[in-house]
This record gives structure tokens, C-alpha cells and sequence, in this order.
């Protein structure tokens, strides 16, 4: 019992209660995050509380929610109520908690979840690795010597070691993807604007989503539809329509993708700068699937340099009062990356973004012959804990950037991505991306729940 669906059943049937469970995930936590580093808080005390009026509901006979009893944690750019939003910073460490939980966490609790704690991440979002200098770095729990990725490195280590079984991440440019990756789990990404960012500290508003992390596409699709609905405190989120509801229940037997699902692998752009191992991950997806087709997502490397340009223009933005007058209170990688967002001309930032809406367009048109499209999710498994460099294609590149090659072009225009785990016998995991259309999301757990029953997709605990 240790997916979200499971424990939520249990507890709303008194095989179990909300208590029992969350002290044994606060026992995990304890037992294991010395190591690990993926928590930053533990709401230990406010747990047990919910998790008792959890407990309350079942004994007298009322809904205790489709997540009952099930603990989670946010990555700490999530608004806790009693708790300083970090966002991953020392300066921020100086603001005053929270007074009202960001929407998300709200809603998941409305359903029954236990929040019991906060997350760690890259400074303000702004890393594929989660070496933080305040906090330290997220251990990856395949190897402790090797990064968790990031930016959401605590959500996606959390999840893979089991001490709990729902995270929430952030993704800019690839930050749910790239650590469900690099940790063997389940990291998705809806739309750009289908769940609500109220309460949660932005990187770059033009790109940032919210999105799960889970060791099954049943606790995805579950969690993904306590996050839907209009929410006013976030004006994108309440811009978008609302997609059909997920039946999650029908996930359960599906053991093939039906025949007008057009499923195809990327190319060029995407099979270039990755390890064989990397590109054998989408291969056995598409085995799986028997896909045979290839497409072309046109100039997604235009794509990518484009949101390198906005999101660094975005960012620095946001902090250029702090950067002015406390330079030395950042983290240094942050500090430089932000420092060279802020010297971008805005020429370039506009540029940018006219590029930005033709490559929406050209998107828009290979979706016209395709429904999915696979491709990996990042160019390589875990690297070392401070490794600065890679060899790619036998040139040396930079470790950090990097990590995001194939995340950040399909971010950059808010497309839905699933990424799913793919477990190497006797090497680190690596990750498939699973690709749509806007407002998809239930055509790519579909694929994905496919891949899960056939055994080609899993995340056991590690």
C-alpha cells in the first residue's frame, strides 16, 4: 500500500487510519532525509492534526475525500500557511510566513491529503540540479552521489524513496521533467495555465506550470484532478477552459491505446546531443506501442535558445532590486545567470517573442497529423553531485544547462508532457517524455497507463 490511490482507499474504508499513515511517512522522513536532503520544513505537528480530522470524517460516516489520509509535500515555493515561502533562498528566509496556503496545496487537502512539509529546490527555480548553497544538494536516491535534478530535485527524491507518495513541482523549463527523469518517477506537466500558480513564488511568468510527481499514472490522473478548476486568484489559470474531468477509475485495466491515437517519435533536433541510452529509453516506449512513425518538430533549437532568452530576462527581472544591494546573498549560479538575464537587450527579449507565437503555430501544425509525440526527457542519466561538465556527441558542455536540452523547447510553448520512468537493469533510470496538444492531458495518461500495465513504465521505491 503504497500508492496515493491505495492508502486513500484504505483510510475511507477503516482498514487503516490517516494517523497511522502519516506517522509512518514522518517516519520515513526522519529515517531517511538525513541522507537524502529532499526536505527543507516538516509539518509534523499540523499533520497529525488534519490527519485526525481526516479520522473524525470516516468514523461518522462522511466523504473524507478522494485523497483521504494521503500525505504529500510541496516543493518550498509552495505558500504554506505558518510557514516563510523559501523559493529555495537565503534573503527570502528573512520574509514573514505564509497566511494562506497556495491554491494547489488547498485543493489537494480539500480532498483529503496531508501536507507534511516543504521541499528543496534550486534557488528561485533557476537550475536543472538542486545543488543549493543554502540548503545543500537533494541526493538522488539511485545513487546518493549523484544530483536529484532540478529544480524540483526534493519532489522527485521524495517520491522515489518512498517517503511519501504525492509531491507538487514547479516547471519553467523542464524543472518537473528533468528530476522525474533523472529519479525514475512520474513528473507531469499539464498545460501551460490548467492549474492555478496562486501562492506560488514565479520564476518566469510566461512559462512557469505546476504539476505532480507519483510512482503511478493512477495517483497522476488522481492528483492532476483535485488540482483542476477555475481559480480568480491566478488570471491564467481562469483564462483557460476547463478540460473534461478524468474518469481515473478507467485507467485501471487499459492495456491498449486505441487505433486513431496517432503516436510518433521525434526526430532530428530531438535524437541529437543524447547518450544511446537515452534514445534506446524512447525506443522501447515505442516498441511498446508499436510505433514505427517519426516527425519533425521544426527549429526546436531556435526554441530553446528563444526561452533561454526570455526566461533569463523574466527572472532577473523579478530580483533586480535584491540583486542591486545583496549580490553576495544569492546563490552564486543563480546570481550570475540572473546578472546576464538583465543585461539581455530588450530587442532580443522581443524577438524572442514574436519567434515564440510562429514556432506556436508550426507546433500547432504537426499536431494536425500526430496525437503524441515520444522523446526523451533528458540527454542523460543522473550525472555526479558537482560534475560541472559532459560529453555529448564527443564534445564537453556544460553539466547544468544542459540537462534541459529536449524539456525546454515544448515548455516554451505550455504543450502537456508526461514523463515516464524507465528503470535500466543495473544503471540509473531515465525518463520518456510522452507529448500533446494543448488541453491533451487525458490522451497522454492514457498512453502513458498503457505503457504502465505492459511493465515497460514503472517507479519502485529505492
Amino acid at each position: 500500500m503504497n500508492d496515493a490511490v491505495s492508502i486513500a482507499a484504505a483510510v475511507r474504508e477503516g482498514k487503516v487510519s490517516a494517523v497511522e499513515v502519516t506517522k509512518s511517512a514522518l517516519a520515513r522522513i526522519a529515517a531517511r532525509d538525513d541522507e537524502l536532503n529532499c526536505f527543507t520544513a516538516v509539518t509534523a505537528e499540523a499533520a497529525l492534526t488534519d490527519a485526525a480530522r481526516i479520522d473524525r470524517k470516516v468514523a461518522q460516516g462522511n466523504n473524507a475525500g478522494v485523497l483521504a489520509g494521503v500525505p504529500f509535500a510541496v516543493k518550498n515555493l509552495f505558500d504554506i500557511t505558518g510557514l516563510t515561502t523559501l523559493a529555495g533562498s537565503k534573503i527570502n528566509a528573512e520574509n514573514p510566513a505564509a497566511t494562506q496556503d497556495a491554491t494547489a496545496i488547498a485543493k489537494l487537502k480539500q480532498a483529503g491529503a496531508i501536507l507534511v512539509g516543504a521541499l528543496n529546490m534550486d534557488e528561485y527555480a533557476y537550475g536543472f540540479v538542486t545543488e543549493n548553497s543554502h540548503y545543500g544538494a537533494t541526493h538522488n536516491p539511485h545513487d546518493l552521489q549523484r544530483v536529484a535534478g532540478g529544480s524540483s530535485g526534493g519532489a522527485a527524491a521524495a517520491v522515489a524513496a518512498g517517503l511519501v507518495p504525492l509531491t507538487l513541482g514547479s516547471d519553467t523549463n523542464g524543472s518537473i521533467r528533468v528530476p522525474a527523469a533523472l529519479c525514475g518517477v512520474f513528473g507531469f506537466k499539464p498545460t501551460y495555465g490548467r492549474l492555478s500558480r496562486a501562492g506560488v513564488a514565479l520564476f518566469s511568468s510566461s512559462f512557469d506550470h505546476i504539476g505532480p510527481f507519483a510512482r503511478s499514472v493512477q495517483d497522476i490522473a488522481t492528483a492532476f484532478d483535485v488540482l483542476q478548476g477555475k481559480d480568480d486568484r491566478d488570471p491564467i489559470c481562469t483564462k483557460r477552459p476547463h478540460v473534461q474531468t478524468l474518469h481515473v477509475t478507467s485507467l485501471h485495466h487499459v492495456t491498449s491505446v486505441h487505433q486513431n491515437i496517432r503516436i510518433a517519435i521525434a526526430d532530428d533536433y530531438f535524437t541529437k546531443g543524447a547518450e544511446p541510452e537515452a534514445l534506446a529509453a524512447v525506443q522501447k516506449v515505442a516498441d511498446a506501442l508499436d510505433v514505427t512513425e517519426y516527425v519533425t518538430i521544426p527549429e526546436a533549437h531556435r526554441a530553446r535558445a528563444a526561452a533561454f532568452v526570455i526566461t533569463a530576462s523574466e527572472g532577473a527581472n523579478l530580483h533586480l532590486d535584491k540583486l542591486r544591494v545583496r549580490p553576495q546573498d544569492f546563490d552564486p549560479a543563480t546570481r550570475d545567470r540572473f546578472l546576464a538575464g538583465a543585461l539581455i537587450p530588450s530587442s532580443w527579449y522581443l524577438q524572442a517573442q514574436r519567434f515564440r507565437r510562429w514556432y506556436r503555430d508550426r507546433v500547432r501544425e504537426v499536431f494536425q497529423n500526430v496525437d503524441v509525440i515520444l522523446a526523451p526527457t533528458t540527454p542523460i542519466s543522473a550525472p555526479l553531485i558537482g560534475q560541472q561538465t559532459m560529453i555529448l556527441d564527443g564534445e564537453e558542455i556544460l553539466v547544468r544547462p544542459h540537462l534541459g536540452l529536449f524539456t525546454q523547447p515544448l515548455s516554451f510553448i505550455g504543450l502537456p508532457v508526461l514523463s515516464v520512468p524507465i528503470q535500466q537493469q543495473n544503471a540509473l533510470p531515465l525518463g520518456v517524455q510522452l507529448i500533446a496538444a494543448p488541453d491533451n492531458e487525458a490522451l497522454i495518461l492514457r498512453v502513458a497507463a498503457v505503457l504502465e500495465a505492459k511493465g515497460v513504465v514503472s517507479a519502485p521505491i529505492v
